[in-house]
């Protein structure tokens, strides 16, 4: 085992060679499956995408996996096999575990039913709770917890495009080290932390930002850009660092960044803010969270996976989350059609009374 010399206290790089094949399935081929996928095939690995028909329709062609940094790979249509069927799954070494968080439990239901019994499965999902659901459903099989700290767009019919820098982190046990081969050989940046749920916590922080910017109807460089929305998103954390202090929750630094920064640094005047906060606005000038997507298309948001669990550990603990408990309510009424879909930064400031 090699640990990488920009690795954190959390993570530990593994660059050893796995195993010379291994079957990857991903249970899920949305925006973060099809990406992962596609750059493990695009690579030469044997790779399986379960997903919608009209996911298959669209991938009829292959794959085209772009970044911010403008680097581009193609995984041809015979690079993979798509299925509609979870069956075709059944030989798979390693799953990846891609939907949202309220389809976790029928995933896990799913695979119990059609794995070989070696096979390990990885959580690649939004929130700190998936992989625990997994766990109950598939036993005494391996069950890794993961951590995707990069964004990903569908940008037209085939094309999936990575518009931050960030890594795959995943937890300790069988199978981890062949994963973060494979990703670190397919050009994802993956590591292997004995310390996972204290990198998940660490996301989690930053995806509390995803309802502020599925609100606010722009790109998240131009919500981070602005003031206003950026001490809604300080006062979500404020909340959330108050709530895993009183837990006991140590939640890991992501990023260039310390978790007790990040309100401080979001509370700035823009103009200080770009200059000293660079390395959060190198963003794709497109790139929007999964929310933002969630709300323009008309699927479920994942709230209660992300703020709800601050909330959730709130009543736990016996913090008030007064901040993340209106955001839950304001996501909530904008899918469901009952309150407003977008907010300039004032009208959100003053709908969350911050």
């Amino acid at each position: 085992m090699t640990k990488s010399a920009g690795s954190s206290p959390f993570t530990m790089r593994y660059r050893d060679k796995g195993p010379e094949h291994m079957r990857t399935g991903i249970y899920g081929a949305g925006s973060i499956g099809c990406y992962v996928g596609g750059m493990l095939a695009a690579a030469g690995q044997d790779t399986v995408l379960f997903g919608r028909a009209s996911m298959g329709e669209r991938l009829a062609r292959g794959i085209t996996l772009t970044r911010f940094d403008g680097s581009e790979r193609r995984a041809s249509p015979d690079s993979f096999r798509f299925a509609t069927d979870p069956h075709a799954l059944a030989e798979c070494d390693l799953v990846l575990v891609c939907v949202k968080s309220d389809g976790t439990r029928a995933a896990g239901e799913t695979l119990a039913a059609i794995l070989k019994p070696g096979a390990v499965i990885v959580s690649l999902q939004n929130g700190v709770s998936n992989a625990r659901v997994l766990r109950e459903c598939l036993g005494q099989r391996s069950v890794l917890a993961g951590m995707v700290g990069f964004n990903v767009a569908q940008i037209g019919t085939d094309r999936f495009h990575c518009g931050t820098e960030g890594e795959i982190v995943i937890g300790t046990g069988d199978g981890a080290q062949a994963f973060a081969y494979a990703l670190n050989t397919a050009g994802i940046p993956a590591d292997i932390s004995p310390e996972i749920e204290s990198v998940q916590w660490g996301k989690l922080l930053y995806n509390l930002n995803n309802p502020v910017n599925a609100l606010s109807g722009l790109p998240l460089k131009r919500q981070l850009s602005t003031r206003a929305y950026r001490q809604v998103f300080s006062a979500l954390i404020r909340e959330a660092l108050a709530v895993l202090k009183a837990a006991g929750i140590r939640p890991a630094k992501i990023g260039k960044v310390g978790p007790n920064l990040i309100p401080q640094i979001l509370d700035l005047p823009d103009w200080l803010f770009v200059r000293l906060a660079a390395g959060m606005l190198q963003i794709d000038k497109d790139a929007r969270t999964s929310m933002a997507e969630d709300l323009e298309r008309g699927r479920p948001p994942e709230i209660d996976w992300l703020n709800g669990e601050i909330v959730a550990l709130g009543k736990t603990t016996g913090v008030a989350t007064p901040a993340n408990e209106r955001i839950v309510a304001l996501v909530k009424a904008a899918f469901s059609g009952e309150g407003p879909r977008r907010y300039d930064g004032q009208e959100l400031k003053k709908a969350m009374l911050v």
